[in-house]
């Protein structure tokens, strides 16, 4: 019996895409292990802001090195939590979250005093941001090997917003020799982080735009069997919020979340129009099938099969809406945690296995806390 990593091998390529989230990110961590010990290895990471970090890590690391690397940078981002057994905990919080507001995060980001300024501070175009990522890029810079990224075997994607077009942008190794700016444009959310200039052009963090950045492996060219494992750490499902704390919680996920179910009734959609086309194309009599006009309409099918995990971290008990910047060493340990153990028990699932409609080129497998949902038959 082939192993699981064998399996999936035998549905294609392997994606992995991480959605942006600041201090959520640790839960693609564990995520990325649990999938690493099944000897499950990406052929082609995406990301966007603490997603494209992850990513980046990832793809510019050697395999056997990469765990540990994801560990060394969240270890240096911790940001200690000096009064955690003095007060109660949404004291705590509230202190811990202060504290990197008004001082930074360690080897992330400091104030820019300039622009506490005031709002109407003149800082320009590549300084407009209350806080400098100078020490992300140190050490993304130690951490990260870019030769082995644009040279490597693994595929980098990561995206960002064109500050000037609001046009998302996807900066891809396979076309392009990337390096730490374009990592670092990726996670510049304003107005907390300033913009990152590449080629003349100014460039947001991709969030703003598309923060889970799936549709650049729908709309690939040329497409490709793939077993897509999509992390999503801004639940879109969630109970009705009571209090104006739950609210803010809440919109939160709601925000960040992306517009996923509408991205995926779209790519369900396309992805069965493909197949029809295709299947109809061989009805079609050898005399017209020559045809130059019917030959460029049958170049729009498409007999591709794509096997799409969304691994939905659910939320935490401890978690409010200042959750993406709790870079405790405790939240960080139960994000990342989280993440290895619903990750493992999703695989035990197996879910791309079984008997699926031969016209689905997109089939959702749907996990929360690692177990299977069911998908609505309205998507």
């Amino acid at each position: 019996m082939p192993s699981i990593s064998e399996e999936i091998r035998n549905h294609g390529q392997t994606v992995l895409v991480l959605q942006g989230g600041g201090a959520l990110g640790a839960y693609q961590i564990g995520v990325y292990q649990a999938l690493h010990e099944a000897g499950i290895e990406p052929d082609w990471v995406v990301g966007t802001s603490i997603g494209a970090i992850n990513a980046a890590l990832i793809a510019g690391s050697p395999v056997g090195e990469r765990v540990d690397r994801l560990r060394e940078f969240w270890k240096r981002v911790e940001h200690p939590d000096y009064f955690g057994g003095m007060m109660p905990p949404w004291l705590s919080a509230m202190t811990r979250n202060m504290s990197a507001v008004t001082s930074g995060v360690p080897a992330f980001f400091k104030p820019n005093p300039a622009a506490f300024m005031s709002v109407h501070s003149q800082l320009g175009a590549e300084e407009a941001g209350y806080y400098s990522v100078a020490p992300l890029a140190e050490t993304l810079g130690e951490l990260v090997d870019f030769d082995l990224i644009n040279k490597g075997d693994t595929r980098l994607t990561v995206g960002a917003s064109n500050v000037g077009t609001s046009v998302m942008v996807y900066f891809d190794s396979r076309d392009i020799t990337l390096d730490l700016r374009h990592v670092l444009a990726s996670g510049a959310l304003p107005p907390a982080f300033p913009p990152v200039r590449i080629d003349g052009e100014l460039y947001w963090d991709g969030g703003i735009l598309s923060n889970t950045p799936v549709e650049v492996v729908f709309d690939d060219n040329p497409r490709m069997d793939s077993v897509v494992f999509t992390v999503h750490l801004w639940n879109p499902h969630g109970k009705e919020p009571e209090t104006i704390w739950e609210v803010m919680n809440r919109q939160k996920d709601v925000q960040y979340s992306s517009r996923a179910i509408g991205h995926i009734k779209r790519q369900r959609q396309l992805h069965k129009m493909r197949h029809i086309i295709s299947e109809m194309a061989k009805l079609v009599p050898a005399d017209v099938a020559t045809n130059a006009d019917f030959k460029a309409m049958r170049g729009w099918g498409c007999t591709t099969r794509m096997h799409v995990i969304r691994l939905l971290a659910p939320a935490l008990d401890f978690e409010d809406h200042a959750k993406d910047i709790d870079f405790s060493p405790e939240g960080i340990r139960q994000r990342w945690e989280a993440g290895y153990r619903h990750t493992m028990e999703t695989l035990e699932h197996a879910p791309w296995r079984g008997e699926f409609d031969p016209l689905e080129g997109f089939i959702l497998h749907e996990a929360c806390g690692g177990q299977m949902m069911e998908t609505p038959a309205s998507w």
